[in-house]
This record gives structure tokens, C-alpha cells and sequence, in this order.
């Protein structure tokens, strides 16, 4: 740990600084995810399926507890592995994890690389069991499989990392989604830079939809994407597995007749007016299989001579007027804000290996990162903090200042008597431990 001498400011020679406190934390509120995460079973549950092949003889940290190390720090804010060796001995973490120390940056990079592709599938299964808890205890009435690609820029010489024209800048392509409804982070894949953005997606979403129809058949699952994800292979899979679409169309010259027949552009006497509208038809691409319903909306905003039309493909059924759906899909505008909260505040993005499978395991631990605080907000948090992005989140409750005092058999965290946020704290706890789960 790196020391300073005590140190005097020049604007009041009478305080000193220097941090030889002893057995202080400045993350105490990871206490309150710890309570959440043994609630609900989630380091319990990940280790029942993390299978490493780790050929390690003597060993001082756990893979299970490096997992969980990881996951904690990502959610404190230390996006950095060699975080690690400054918070070696802090009185919260060791409690947290259950060792004297934690583990060193270098323990952590090779933990990482005892993954390969079998045990990454297994974190994935991990995170549908931790969902499926939570769709339980919410008694979610409907699920929403919001799909959508997002770049992760590489520097240097990294594997697999290339040019994507879209984005126009070099590194990954990763496939992501998540629930419209709840938030939650649903799935991840990470993929090349240069693959077009529906590429695999078939094979991504398949198993949740098979998986949902099969666990909770009550619900009927609604599938949203732009148009980069507008292709029949999508549309026939939701079909054959009576799962609702609606994705964006890209404009072609044959729609953008349809368009205008039924509604040309031409000069109103209100042009200070704005005009919309929305219509469905049943339109035919020469690469589907059969006729499908796409829905058009048209706009002329005020003081325009010309209409704007968007068009969506749907198998939406009659009961939702065209209005609806594309209401509908304009609420999908959320997802760019958890992709941004992923990013910015659990370091999705973060891909600073060499390797494309260490990549993709640093990106699982984030989604897992991501989900736990997901979950405790929905869950135990009041109505009106249930949408705290994470930044607030580490200000309320995990930024707390403690000092470790231990008695007898117990330890004492004493947290600052002048702590802010501290009725929200203890509102939260109590909720965690009132949780109440089926």
C-alpha cells in the first residue's frame, strides 16, 4: 500500500493529513449488496456453475471467491484489476469476499484465463437463473427482449479487434439484450468489430425465446429491434414460436410508394400544422417467405411541403391499433440508456486484453456486475429511487466512510455520524432483509 508522510495545507498549518487510519473503508454500503446477494442466493448460484479447469495444486483464493472479488469491485467503481493492491486489506472488501487479503491484480489476470468457451456458456445459464428469481419475485406480467448492438474501442494489436465502418472507429461488435420492462441485462455476446450488426442473432436469441416459452408460458414475450436487425430469419423464428416483433424497416423504394399513396405530399392550408399519421398495409419483401403487416408512420412537421415516413414489420395482432405499436417501439429508446449506464458505469466496454476470450469474460463479469445492482434497485429500493443510475447509487449508499472496531466476537463498522444519505442507507437494508422470496 502506498504511504504518505503526514502532510500540513498551507491554508490552515493546524490540520495535518496522512492516511494511517487504521482500519477504515470509504465502501462500506457493499455490505448492503453482500445482505441483497445472500438473499437471493447470487454468489450461491454462480458458483454452482462455474466449472474453471484450474490445475492449481496450492492456492490461497478461490475461483468462486475471485469471481466475487471481481463483480464487488466493478460495482464500487474500480474498473482497474490492480485496484486490487490498494484495497488488499480493507476491512470491508475481506468481509465481503470471506479471506484475510484480497487477491493481487496478477491473481486476477490469471483467473481470468482459466475460462474458455464451456465455462463462459455457464456464467450465461448462471445469470438466466438469477433472472428467472427475479421475474418471480416480481411477478413480471410481460418481458420485453429489447436487441441492439454497441462498439467497445480497442487500442493496440488485440485479437479479433477490427475497423467497423458504422461506428468508424477500431475494436469490438458485441450483441446485447436486455428487458424493455425490468432493465435487466438479459444476454451479452462478444463479437468482432466488423460483423454486420444482426449477425448471429438468430442463434442469440433462440434459447431465451425457447427458454421462456418453456419456464413461463403465461407470458408472451414482444421482441424490438432497429433495422439493422430487420431480417427474415428473425421474423420466421418468432413466428414458429408464437413470439410478438416489431422491428424497424429500412426505407426501399417500394414502401416509400405505398407511402406516399396514401399520403402525397402536397401544399395545406395549415402548413403551421404539424401532421402525423399512422397506417398498416401488407407489404411483401422479394427475400420473405409470405406477406407480413408493416405499420407507417407518416409525419410533416410544420411549415414542410414533404411527409417523413418510418415503417415497421409486426405480427402484432389486430387488438393494437398502428399507434400502439409504434408507441410501443419508441419506448426501445431506453435501451440506449442501459447501455449507457453498462458502459459508463460497469465498464462493458473496458477491453484491455490481448485475448478475445478474456475480453469476453471481463465483459460477463460486468452484465453480472451490472444485473446484482439492477435487481436490489427494482427490488428494495423506494418507488421514487428505483431508476438511481449507478453514479448516484456509489454517492448514497456505497461511498460511505466506516472504522472497524472489533469486540468479543463481533465487529463493529461505525459509520460517519455525519453520513448524508443514512435514513435512504438503513431504508434500503431493512428492505433486503424483508425481502420476502417465494
Amino acid at each position: 500500500m502506498a504511504t504518505l508522510p503526514q502532510l500540513t495545507l498551507d491554508f490552515n498549518h493546524k490540520v495535518k493529513l496522512s492516511n494511517d487510519g487504521g482500519s477504515l473503508s470509504s465502501d462500506t454500503g457493499e455490505f448492503i449488496f453482500r445482505e441483497f446477494d445472500e438473499k437471493i442466493g447470487f454468489s450461491e448460484t454462480l458458483a454452482k456453475h462455474l466449472n474453471l479447469k484450474d490445475d492449481r495444486l496450492y492456492y490461497f483464493h478461490s475461483n468462486e471467491n475471485l469471481l466475487r472479488q471481481k463483480i464487488y469491485q466493478i460495482i464500487a467503481g474500480y474498473s482497474e484489476d490492480d485496484a486490487a493492491d490498494q484495497l488488499t486489506k480493507d476491512p470491508v472488501f475481506t468481509q465481503i469476499i470471506g479471506t484475510d487479503a484480497l487477491a493481487s491484480q496478477p491473481s486476477l489476470s490469471r483467473f481470468f484465463k482459466r475460462f474458455d468457451s464451456q465455462s463462459i456458456a455457464e456464467l450465461n445459464l448462471a445469470n438466466q437463473d438469477l433472472i428467472d428469481k427475479a421475474h418471480q419475485i416480481r411477478e413480471s406480467k410481460a418481458l420485453i427482449f429489447d436487441l441492439d448492438s454497441t462498439h467497445s474501442d480497442t487500442y493496440g494489436n488485440q485479437e479479433s479487434a477490427a475497423y467497423n465502418a458504422h461506428y468508424g472507429t477500431v475494436g469490438f461488435h458485441p450483441l446485447v439484450a436486455f428487458d424493455g420492462v425490468t432493465g435487466d441485462f438479459i444476454k451479452a455476446k462478444l463479437r468482432p468489430g466488423n460483423v454486420y450488426t444482426s449477425n448471429g442473432v438468430v442463434d442469440f436469441i433462440q434459447p431465451l425465446i425457447e427458454h421462456y416459452n418453456e419456464k413461463f408460458p403465461e407470458t408472451t414475450p414482444l421482441v424490438r429491434g432497429d433495422s439493422g436487425f430487420a431480417i427474415p430469419a428473425l421474423y420466421d423464428l418468432c413466428e414458429k414460436e408464437s413470439v410478438y416483433y416489431v422491428i424497424r424497416l429500412k426505407a426501399n423504394a417500394n414502401l416509400q410508394r405505398i407511402a406516399d399513396e396514401l399520403h402525397p405530399s402536397s401544399m395545406t392550408s395549415e402548413v403551421t400544422n404539424t401532421e402525423c399519421y399512422y397506417e398498416e398495409t401488407i407489404y411483401q419483401a422479394k427475400s420473405w417467405s409470405k406477406p407480413r403487416k408493416v405499420i407507417i408512420k407518416s409525419i410533416r412537421p410544420a411549415n414542410e411541403l414533404f411527409f417523413t415516413h418510418s415503417f415497421f414489420v409486426t405480427n402484432l395482432i389486430d387488438a393494437f391499433s398502428p399507434k400502439d405499436i409504434v408507441l410501443s417501439y419508441q419506448k426501445r429508446g431506453t435501451m440506449e440508456n442501459y447501455i449507457k449506464e453498462a458502459k459508463n458505469g460497469f465498464y462493458l466496454d473496458k477491453m484491455n486484453s490481448h485475448s478475445f476470450q478474456v475480453n469476453e469474460v471481463k465483459m460477463m463479469l460486468s452484465l453480472l456486475a451490472y444485473n446484482l445492482t439492477n435487481w436490489l434497485r427494482t427490488l428494495c429500493f423506494p418507488e421514487e429511487q428505483k431508476t438511481m443510475q449507478i453514479e448516484t447509487i456509489r454517492t448514497r449508499i456505497i461511498k460511505v466512510a466506516s472504522k472497524l472496531v472489533k469486540s468479543g466476537r463481533s465487529l463493529y463498522f461505525k459509520l460517519s455520524s455525519s453520513f448524508v444519505y443514512q435514513e435512504f442507507f438503513w431504508k434500503v437494508l431493512r428492505r433486503i432483509q424483508n425481502l420476502k422470496l417465494e
